[in-house]
């Protein structure tokens, strides 16, 4: 893969819910990329939605609510923001720091932008824990990946 499509691929699915960077980043390595610049384009992907997330979810979400079928999915969403916010409520923006941070399915970028809307957390505030949260499950993921490819290669 050339290095600008691996670069695209890699910036693009780190902005995909689920996947984020903990798929863009190996994704990245496998395409050619060093790990550090595997890095840096992941973490700038992942952060694109964030602003976009934490100022729009709630008013979308009720917009959604009156859409018959989908309120289904939009009461899950919520009842999941609630019930991962309990450990963000408790200790603010290191919570919200924790829960970015830890690169497993059901935290990241999205999932901590999804509790900061949910909770009512200004942008000013959540960005930031959201912002170093990337950046550490992105570091976590380098080294597991950097460690892994030289280990197989």
């Amino acid at each position: 893969m050339n290095p600008i499509h691996a670069a695209a691929v890699t910036f693009f699915v780190s902005m995909v819910p689920v996947l984020e960077l903990r798929g863009a980043i190996p994704l990245g390595v496998a395409g050619g990329l060093t790990p550090l610049s595997a890095l840096v384009i992941a973490v700038l992907g992942n952060l694109v939605p964030v602003p976009f997330l934490i100022v729009f979810t709630r008013r979308i979400f009720q917009w959604l609510k009156h859409r018959g079928r989908i309120r289904v999915l939009v009461e899950k969403l919520e009842h999941r923001a609630a019930h991962k916010g309990e450990v963000v409520k408790k200790y603010a923006s290191l919570g919200l720091f924790v829960l970015v941070a830890i690169p497993l399915p059901g935290t990241g970028a999205w999932t901590g932008a999804l509790v900061a809307a949910m909770l009512d957390i200004r942008l000013k505030y959540a960005l930031p824990a959201i912002s170093l949260g990337v950046v550490a499950a992105g570091l976590i993921m380098t080294l597991l990946t950097f460690g892994a490819s030289h280990l197989l290669g």
